[in-house]
């Protein structure tokens, strides 16, 4: 069974991805005057400046990830498997290609054509407008398997391809005719560019070769060799200096001096994995690279000997990763640390705010010297880490265990670097063990302390300032199998430690003493405080979940569900959801004051980490083989969502991840299903209840001071109105024109008001006649509730017998007063209406024995209900004045 409506995550974005494998592509916009580089990043193209590597654009995701791309002045094209695209404005698909029957792995822009080359030696001349086949040639994949694709500089209508085989191919496109093949050097060619000088072209080689070559002579001018596998992408300098840059599979590039033919200088371990891309900013000393490591840099040649230094970058975790985190209280970072060994902090607000904390190691100075591939004092990854951000400016702020690693690390966020302790037992401070390794860690609230577990049991406690060992828990271990968790409570009374064993236990942070333990029911995987509300959750190995009051010491909710190992989990910052992620690839959200499971979708990949924002308006998953973070927006913050429990027979569905993109919720517009249908509140809750209407004290408060108000409203002089003629002066009909006399004012008219022409009844007279038979006074007090001050005045004047009313309709007013004290609603309103009629009508009232009956009733009601009234006032503020004077 599915449920109507979206659920209580919708996908947002993506975080912390910037490059891939496929090369990137340079563009220039001729109106801005400046260079953009695009990147292919999953299923989307992403746009940066050059100047500041900010990024201006997101194209729409295309159904797969892209393989290839390659741009012209007006459109950026990309291909996945045989299918290609052309994006305008970097954001909306104008043009699809269909037509090969393979992947395509080469595209080249060509005027008002595009070539596009795939794995099955098909090539197709596309008309970019029209979308249709201008040629079709078909290679032999045995003779000449196409590798590389080049339109040299000036050559019109011609396009240079290069082969596995090693041979090349000039052909003129507009006529379909082979102009001449160049026998190669025996070697697969893996890339050509175009050199500054016409007809020159650079040829790399799977041997490492790079051939300088004259296509117009065919004469090689030069040859360079590179020892670190096939070239996988070459530059050439435009800004006057005779350079020529190659990549390798394994991450370095090597600088050629054109000039001097010889080997200028090496830029070892510019990426970790091998260069996708490389490309020379026209006219200026600037190089752009980009590989799958998720890395895309700016390069700047200012320095002696020739050199390149990073100027600008961008890069996220070269390998997936393992634990993230929302860092501090405002819900803006969000720390990751990866299978790359690297610590890392991404912005959910903008990319310029991203910050690495390098990788771990155990020497810095000796890493930096040896470098990335031969560094072997780099550490493991991080398994498990914990921040605080209230010392942070003035000592270490992290702390880490990394592992199979005893020794866990602390780190600076300000100073985005390693910190300066490493942390380990004295017993094992000379000497590394086998086979014992930290396992948990937490820090303190006030970021004082780190309380660091191990898989012998043993639990320990350190200053994070000094590094210093402050102690350890139980006689020689905490637990007699491994620590799987380790919290401490906000006021660092308690501090709750979880063993393989089964075994939960409870210390005094201060003495270390043992305060309580308790047996689970199995064994639990790890567990997880929320300080704020100090209900500690548990996942156990048997993919169940409990969740612990830490003041009572019970269990308080057990959950059941998952079919797989419970990744990690998280609260909600007010403690009400329990989030959970689990190997059967669900991310499952569980309501605690119900104890029900209220929402649950699945996903591509299993969630290894789940962190919920402290605003509580982003949830935030990493997953399995994946670079990203991914974070999803908390729609009941924004829309109507149902949190009622999901039936037994609920089918989870699945869910896209988000893409770079921010993904617009369209599902707020559908209709709300009827569990969704937003509670009224009634207007009285119960008839025992004193209950006041909702209208502003404007329209009630000041009846009684409406002759006070109006005095002091009535301006000082009468308004002076002048004197003016009509624009026509009237005329007497005629052949003579003679104008009408002014008409005199006829003094001899009575100035006396006859009420008897203008004594017609109100609504509010007639509604109250009415009642009187029917009983029925809702009519007139919703009529009255609806007039203003003034009105109301004149409508309870009119009431008398001199203003066109009557005692009967007197007599009904004084019911209907009788009726709101009855029904307790409206309480404020039947005291105020009441006290203006008796100040208008006190002497009519003295005088006429059944309003006299009547209004002793109504002082009987208000004394009775006053009295209840005046009980419980009296009682809250005896409470109040207990509450602020005693001393408790």
């Amino acid at each position: 069974m599915a449920r109507e409506g979206a659920g209580l995550f919708a996908a947002f974005r993506v975080l912390g991805r910037f490059s891939g494998h496929v090369p990137h592509v340079l563009r220039y916009h001729g109106r801005h005057r400046e260079f953009y580089v695009a990147v292919a990043v999953g299923r989307s193209v992403h746009t940066y400046n050059v100047k500041k590597l900010g990024i201006v654009a997101v194209s729409n995701a295309l159904p797969q990830d892209i393989t290839c791309l390659a741009a012209d002045r007006m459109l950026i094209f990309a291909s996945y498997d045989n299918i290609l695209h052309a994006f305008a404005r970097n954001k909306e698909v104008v043009h699809t290609y269909e037509g090969h029957k393979a992947r395509i792995h080469l595209l080249q822009p060509f005027g008002d054509h595009v070539i596009s080359v795939d794995v099955d030696n098909v090539l197709i001349v596309w008309n970019i407008q029209s979308e249709e086949e201008y040629l079709q040639i078909d290679f032999d994949k045995a003779t000449f398997a196409v590798s590389a694709l080049l339109h040299p500089s000036t050559y019109l209508n011609k396009i240079l391809l290069g082969s596995e085989q090693g041979t090349l191919q000039l052909w003129n496109i507009r006529s379909n005719k082979l102009l001449y093949s160049f026998p190669g050097w025996g070697l697969a060619v893996t890339t050509l560019e175009q050199a500054p000088a016409v007809d020159v072209v650079a040829v790399g080689l799977v041997s490492g070769h790079i051939i300088v070559h004259n296509i117009k002579f065919d004469e090689t001018l030069m040859k360079f060799q590179q020892d670190w596998g096939p070239i996988t992408a070459i530059s050439f300098r435009t800004d006057g200096h005779p350079i020529m840059a190659a990549g390798s599979p394994v991450g370095h590039i090597a600088l050629w001096d054109l000039e001097e033919k010889r080997l200028m200088c090496q830029m070892q371990d510019a990426h970790s994995t091998a260069i996708a891309g490389m490309t020379f900013v026209p006219g200026e000393p600037l190089l752009i690279t980009n590989g799958a490591d998720n890395a895309l840099r700016v390069w700047i040649f200012d320095g002696p000997g020739g050199t390149g230094r990073v100027l600008r970058s961008r890069m996220g975790h070269s390998a997936p990763p393992t634990k993230i985190r929302y860092h501090g209280q405002n819900g803006e970072q969000i720390l990751s640390a990866g299978q790359d060994g690297t610590l890392q902090s991404f912005s959910t607000v903008h990319e310029k705010f991203n910050k690495s904390l390098g990788r771990g190691s155990i020497n810095k100075k000796k890493s930096k010297k040896k470098g990335l591939k031969l560094d072997t004092m780099a550490l493991p990854p991080i398994t498990a880490f914990a921040s605080e951000v209230a010392h942070q400016s003035d000592w270490d702020g992290i702390v880490a265990c990394h592992q199979g690693y005893i020794t866990c690390t602390t780190w600076n966020y300000q100073k985005t670097s390693m910190g300066a302790h490493k942390l380990r037992p004295e017993e094992f401070s000379k000497h590394k063990p086998i086979g014992i390794y930290a396992t948990a860690v937490d820090i303190t609230s006030c970021g004082n302390f780190a309380v660091i577990g191990m898989s012998t049991g043993q639990v320990d406690v350190y200053n994070m300032q000094s590094g210093i060992h402050r102690g350890h828990y139980g006689k020689e271990t905490a637990h007699e199998g491994a620590v799987r968790g380790v919290a401490v409570d906000g006021l660092n009374q308690l501090v709750i430690t979880a063993g393989s064993e089964g075994l939960i236990k409870f210390w005094k942070f201060k003495m270390k003493d043992l305060v309580y333990s308790t047996e689970l029911s199995s064994s639990p995987s790890g567990i997880l405080l929320h300080r704020d509300s100090g209900i500690l959750g548990i996942a156990f190995d048997d993919f169940t979940i409990s969740v612990l009051d830490i003041e009572t010491r019970k269990i308080v909710r057990t959950f059941s569900g998952h079919h797989g190992r419970i990744n990690d989990m998280t609260f909600s910052p007010d403690g009400r959801w329990l989030i959970t992620s689990s190997m059967d690839c669900s991310i499952k959200t569980w309501d605690l004051p119900s104890g029900c499971l209220i929402d649950c979708f699945l996903v591509d990949s299993a969630a290894v980490s789940l962190t919920m924002s402290p605003t509580g308006d982003f949830l935030a998953s990493a997953h399995v083989d994946d670079l990203g973070i991914y974070l999803w927006s908390n729609r009941s913050l924004y829309s109507l969502v149902s949190l009622r429990p999901l039936p037994a027979d609920y089918e989870p569905s699945l869910v896209t991840l988000p893409s770079t993109c921010p993904m617009q919720d369209v599902s707020g517009d559908e209709e709300p299903c009827d569990e969704m249908i937003e509670y009224v509140s009634p207007e009285q809750l119960g008839e025992q209840l004193v209950t006041l209407s909702l209208l502003p004290e404007s329209r009630w408060k000041n009846l009684l001071n409406l002759d006070i108000i109006k005095k002091k409203n009535k301006p000082r002089e009468p308004p002076k109105v002048p004197k003016s003629a009509p624009f026509f002066i009237p005329t007497l009909p005629g052949l003579i024109p003679r104008y009408i006399p002014p008409e005199e004012e006829n003094d001899t008219q009575s100035k006396v008001v006859n009420l008897g022409m203008l004594a017609q009844k109100s609504d509010f007279c007639i509604h109250l006649e009415e009642a009187l038979s029917t009983n029925e006074y809702k009519a007139p007090l919703d009529l009255l509730k609806s007039l203003g001050p003034s009105n109301i005045e004149v409508e309870l004047r009119g009431l008398a017998p001199e203003g066109g009313g009557s005692m009967e309709v007197m007599l009904s007013f004084l019911r209907m007063i009788g009726m709101m004290l009855n029904k307790k609603h409206n309480f404020e309103l039947a005291q105020a209406y009441l006290a203006l009629f008796l100040k208008l009508h006190l002497k009519i009232l003295s005088s006429e024995p059944k309003l006299l009956e009547e209004i002793s009733k109504l002082s009987m009601q208000l004394e009775e209900t006053w009295v209840h009234l005046r009980g419980l006032f009296n009682q809250s503020l005896c409470v109040l004045t207990y509450m602020k004077s005693a001393l408790l």
